[in-house]
């Protein structure tokens, strides 16, 4: 692949990403606006609802004006990242939302190495190990680990780690990397644990369909280790989509983080998105459903590039039929 074709995928991509976006935000703006209930009295919170201040609150938020001008000025300040105030506590959301980013991004990426670095290599064991008791006991694991949600495995982590043996915090985010790193263990297992069981399976299958390959039995003609066909060719060939599942299961993990932050009273954008909702909090939740949906939008981007760099097979024709 030449680096003008390359780039010209980039741009293509690129622009579609910027439509994809621009049809979401277009779709929860809608949303927000039809949704049941005064949208002022939303946004006047506690504050006592004299003509007055309904007015000033009209005319601050543009909602004076028709829908497609609302959206317009709303649409325009957001790409200069201005989200405007919360309702409930004045901060610009831009703002609030850097404050609280890191958390939910530190919890999801601590997730996301423990996603794949065991299903990954558990994975693997149990697609090399087939028919065997080893792969019969990961196949059952990941099985229960599927039917679990974040939440409740969280409470049984919760009571397992932090009361019954306490060796793990209970609750709060930590200061500090190696403090962060073991407040957040618990709240990462518990999100990673759905994942992980998908991963495993995904990984087995697309390990033991390239072990059946013509290649790897030429491999084992020729004398080559295990670890040399498991790694050098079987595994190598099953990545593709091992890369699809790792690009939605990461955004599995950022999106899943709201309910696992809120069962361990984490300061994140879940917990925040939660009492945005219950405070109806408009800006707040636009503004971080907004962000969401460019992660998940720039996480398949990646992915799409990352086949192109993994698969030497796939090419941009390829791609476009």
């Amino acid at each position: 692949m030449s680096p003008v074709d390359l780039l010209r995928f980039t741009l293509r991509r690129l622009l579609g990403l910027v439509l994809i976006l621009t049809a979401i935000s277009f779709a929860v703006f809608a949303l927000l606006y039809l949704a049941p209930g005064s949208t002022e009295r939303a946004l006047l919170g506690t504050r006592p609802a004299t003509p007055e201040t309904i007015a000033a609150l009209r005319h601050e938020y543009h909602l004076d004006r028709p829908f497609l001008d609302q959206y317009g000025i709303w649409l325009g300040n957001a790409v200069r990242l201005d989200l405007g105030r919360s309702a409930e506590t004045a901060v610009p959301v831009a703002q609030a939302i850097r404050q609280r980013f890191g958390l939910t991004l530190f919890l999801g990426l601590y997730s996301f190495v423990l996603i794949v670095v065991a299903g990954l290599a558990l994975g693997a064991i149990a697609a090399f190990r087939r028919r065997t008791t080893i792969d019969r006991g990961i196949v059952a694991a990941s099985t229960v680990g599927v039917s679990v949600p974040a939440f409740a495995s969280g409470v049984f982590l919760l009571y397992l780690f932090a009361v019954a043996v306490p060796i793990l915090p209970a609750f709060g985010a930590g200061s500090g990397f190696g403090s962060r790193l073991s407040h957040l263990t618990l709240p990462a297992v518990a999100l990673a644990l759905t994942a992980t069981a998908l991963m495993i399976r995904i990984t087995r299958a697309a390990v033991a369909t390239a072990l059946e390959q013509d290649y790897i039995l030429f491999a084992r003609a020729r004398g080559l280790s295990r670890r040399r066909i498991l790694f050098g060719y079987a595994f190598r060939n099953a990545l593709i989509p091992v890369i699809t599942a790792s690009g939605i299961l990461l955004t599995v993990v950022l999106t899943g983080a709201v309910l696992v932050e809120e069962v361990f009273a984490l300061p994140g954008l879940g917990s925040m998105l939660v009492d945005a909702v219950n405070a109806k909090d408009i800006p707040v939740v636009q503004g971080i459903t907004l962000l969401f949906a460019a992660l998940i939008v720039l996480i398949n981007f990646v992915v799409d590039v990352l086949y192109v760099a993994v698969d030497p097979r796939i090419t941009l024709k390829a791609r476009r039929a």
